[in-house]
């Protein structure tokens, strides 16, 4: 496992939260791709595919609650 940067920790947070794309940008005023780009590290470093796969391993790994 790699680890996460705060930021990507922020967008996993969100991400668990069901936030948008657009609605993650907006709370963390950065640009839409932005968050795409931290999303697609996010799954890489993870290596996880989708959303339960990447949600289960926050949870496991305590990077979320």
């Amino acid at each position: 496992m790699l680890a996460l940067t705060r930021k990507q920790k922020q967008v996993l947070s969100l991400i668990y939260e069901e936030l948008s794309n657009r609605e993650i940008a907006t709370k963390l005023d950065i640009s839409i791709r932005t968050v795409e780009t931290h999303r697609k590290n996010i799954y890489r470093k993870t290596g996880t595919a989708g959303i339960v796969g990447l949600i289960k391993y926050g949870l496991a790994h305590r990077l979320i609650q």
